[in-house]
């Protein structure tokens, strides 16, 4: 009796996979089959250490990898000190930096590189949404997002810049991503809305682009199955909504009756208290994904109360 050649099992590398998107990847590609190889500097069992600055034994794990996907960067809920400055822009360029050069030395390199970004790169508007195509990006004074623009464009520039020669590279411009980890944001708008206190936010008319963690793995499958898609691609649902409208629906589906507005200055005042800055309330993110629909990815939860319901229910 003949028996078929047993296929080897495809790996995929997260550095900074320990975080809240590392975790939703790792347990999707662990599901279809996949080794997911974890990268972090305080490693659990069954994960990698690694220092995200430096070339060390893990650099090893990327050689005869499928994928490399980054996600490392410290979180930008912080005041924009000069100290947290610094620490925020080398948490992004210096392991990108790093795996560049892992990519580099690999006699057997990954076919696909996938490093995070974030779609807070496109200029703040009221207007038409922007896709990849959109070169408009720039600071604006209500926005208060100088600081996070220069974050992103030394984030991509490194990406470009590293020496991985002909792996194809894809900069995931990831909008907020709606999840149950202990750093999104959905649980701690919920809680928000359930004291009472989940009314617009400043005047409400800036808009909210966001995906659901289900559709951000999808997308990452699709981008994986696709290789003409490089270079920047929007992960965001297709229909962006104000801030008002988002906190109505995550009113209406928590059963909150009412919910108190948070005026400007409110925000203010909190952000200075709560060590964190009004630019990630305030800014208005209208972003498309066009690269994926384009080539035909299907968003399993287009809409905003759709995908609520559904993580609320998990």
């Amino acid at each position: 009796m003949l028996h078929g050649r047993v296929p080897p099992v495809k790996r995929v590398v997260l550095a900074g996979g320990s975080g809240t998107l590392g975790q939703v990847l790792a347990a999707h590609f662990r599901a279809q089959g996949w080794d997911p190889v974890v990268l972090a500097r305080s490693p659990k069992p069954g994960e990698a250490g690694w220092d995200g600055e430096s070339l060390g034994a893990w650099a090893a794990r990327l050689d005869g990898a499928e994928v490399v996907i980054n996600l490392c960067g410290r979180s930008v809920d912080c005041r924009y000190t000069a100290a947290n400055r610094k620490i925020l822009i080398d948490s992004r360029v210096k392991p990108t930096r790093v795996i560049g050069e892992a990519i580099a030395r690999c006699a057997n390199p990954p076919r696909l590189w996938m490093n995070a970004s974030s779609a807070t790169l496109y200029r703040h508007t009221y207007g038409p949404a922007w896709d990849e195509s959109a070169a408009n990006f720039g600071p604006e004074p209500e926005a208060k997002d100088a600081f996070s623009l220069d974050i992103i464009h030394a984030w991509e520039k490194a990406f470009y810049d590293a020496p991985a020669g002909s792996t194809r590279r894809v900069a995931l411009r990831a909008a907020m991503v709606l999840g149950h980890g202990a750093n999104s944001v959905l649980p701690v708008l919920c809680r928000l809305a359930r004291l009472g206190l989940g009314g617009r936010m400043s005047h409400g008319r800036q808009f909210v682009s966001w995906i659901h963690e289900g559709d951000f793995a999808r997308s990452i499958d699709w981008l994986i199955a696709h290789p003409e898609l490089a270079g920047p691609v929007n992960l965001a649902a297709p229909n962006p909504l104000t801030n008002a409208d988002m906190m109505r629906i995550i009113r209406k589906v928590v059963g909150a009756p009412f919910g108190l507005p948070a005026e400007r200055w409110m925000l203010e005042i909190g952000a200075f208290f709560l060590r964190t800055e009004t630019e990630l309330i305030v800014k208005s993110r209208r972003v498309i994904p066009g690269k994926l629909l384009a080539s035909g990815f299907k968003f399993q939860f287009p809409g905003f109360e759709p995908a609520v319901r559904d993580l609320l229910r998990a």
